[in-house]
């Protein structure tokens, strides 16, 4: 489980988003973002509790008491955390090719790693390898929570030209 941390910026736009559901405590928002990532992203208190303070210094986000649960710092959105994450969820909407580059650059590097005679990474015993099994066992898991989340896999014979084409997007 791989345990180093999203792009810049996602997890306060994370943090905003779920105090929008409701008011959560520090703890809650980690096992949150740890579940929505797949166990992917672990962030620590180092990494959300400055968060929450600074939505609660810039009045986004406010400090709730509860006597039910006296030791626990929970933080509900206000009026402003609400006008910040409509501008935060246009930012995010933007960001798609960003994360579709990173995911794809990754996973370049991963194949190059097991095919191009140029690098030497020793197999580990007991660990991941550089080579077709994990490489197809990577690809594998990325179909089944595709078909997961949104219907059935079907293959895109497109080259990236005629995929960015079809839906109109700029090549760089």
């Amino acid at each position: 489980m791989r345990k180093s941390g999203p792009p810049k910026g996602l997890i306060s736009y994370l943090v905003l988003e779920l105090l929008d559901e409701k008011p959560r405590y520090g703890y809650e928002i980690l096992k949150e973002i740890r579940e929505i990532s797949g166990g992917h992203w672990e962030p620590s208190y180092g990494s959300v509790y400055p968060i929450l303070y600074k939505f609660e210094d810039k009045e986004w986000a406010r400090r709730l008491d509860r006597e039910d649960e006296p030791d626990r710092k929970y933080f509900e959105l206000t009026d402003e955390g609400r006008e910040k994450l409509v501008e935060k969820r246009e930012k995010a909407g933007g960001r798609a090719r960003e994360f579709a580059d990173v995911i794809l650059g990754f996973f370049h590097v991963y194949v190059a790693l097991a095919t191009d005679e140029r690098f030497e990474v020793a197999d580990v015993t007991g660990e991941w390898s550089y080579d077709e099994v994990y490489g197809a066992w990577i690809v594998e898991q990325m179909i089944r929570h595709y078909d997961a989340y949104f219907d059935e896999f079907e293959r895109i014979e497109d080259t990236p030209e005629e995929f960015y084409e079809r839906y109109g997007v700029e090549l760089e």
